[in-house]
């Protein structure tokens, strides 16, 4: 203990001065020092390995707070601080998210839907509210077109589908996925942007068939279904932005694989307390059922 308060205060004061103090040798300290650095150097060596494994099985996309998560979750203690010290030392970082341009048509005659979320992108409980939206991927054979489904309650996507063509067809098998996975009961809010495929009879008919009620963002804000964007930023930054798909099938086979095995299952959300989505809808199963 009298090392460590020399070690502590030796920027204030002589070293020399601590030791005739404390009534200790000098040579005594600077050997403890000596073995203490190198107890704390193995340590961080050891630490740094485990980081690299983390960002690694994550194929890179993890930046320090999700791997602080992964390692707590492991049982390591191990601060925040430390764990970007150590990452900045290897150079290790999250892959960035960039803005990318939007995909909606809204010159159309369909009906427009008031907005019933107004921005408040909290849900109580699973299939209270889901949002979609559809972003496009570049291939060797052109534009693949992607719809997604999320519930916000845990930002898991509940329905997806990929298409040549965005349209109807793409909107309507994505929304046949979700009401096919999750059977939600009647009542829960459906919020989308103004694009002609949510304005049009045939979706508006599944809607209201399964008692959903439509929502859509006001013309041209895409701050009104940031979630939705939110998440494309980070499945390009994640993902598409590190591949060459030199066909549809082939993107369509890695998109679903980064949804359904990585995504939902293992990616940890800062908004869920670092829970993945299944993860968290899970433990509020668990806790719902042992109340």
């Amino acid at each position: 203990m009298r090392f460590e308060f020399i070690d502590a205060e030796k920027a204030h004061y002589p070293v020399l001065v601590l030791c005739a103090v404390l009534l200790v040798s000098r040579s005594g300290y600077y050997g403890w020092a000596k073995r203490s650095e190198s107890a704390r150097a193995k340590s961080d060596a050891q630490l740094s390995a485990q980081i690299r494994a983390v960002h690694h099985k994550s194929r890179g996309r993890y930046g320090s707070p999700r791997i602080h998560a992964e390692l707590r979750a492991r049982g390591m203690r191990v601060g925040k601080k430390r764990v970007e010290r150590l990452m900045r030392a290897q150079r290790l970082a999250a892959r960035r998210k960039r803005r990318f341009r939007r995909t909606t048509n809204s010159r159309h005659n369909g009906p427009i839907a008031p907005n019933v979320i107004e921005r408040q992108f909290d849900a109580r409980a699973p299939n209270q509210v889901w949002v979609t939206d559809v972003t496009y991927i570049p291939t060797g054979e052109g534009w693949l077109y992607l719809a997604v489904i999320l519930d916000l309650f845990s930002r898991r996507v509940v329905g997806w589908a990929a298409s040549a063509f965005n349209d109807r067809a793409l909107a309507l098998t994505a929304l046949a996925f979700a009401l096919g996975t999750r059977r939600p009961a009647p009542g829960l809010v459906h919020h989308s942007d103004r694009g002609s495929p949510y304005a049009s009879d045939d979706y508006r008919l599944v809607l209201g068939t399964h008692g959903l009620i439509p929502s859509m963002s006001r013309a041209g804000d895409c701050w009104d279904n940031a979630v939705a964007e939110s998440f494309f930023a980070t499945l390009k930054a994640e993902l598409v932005e590190h591949e060459r798909y030199p066909t549809r099938a082939a993107a369509i086979a890695s998109i679903g694989d980064y949804i359904e095995n990585f995504y939902n299952l293992k990616r940890r959300h800062s908004r869920l307390a670092y829970m993945s989505p299944i993860e968290f809808e899970l433990k509020t199963y668990v806790t719902a059922r042992a109340a």
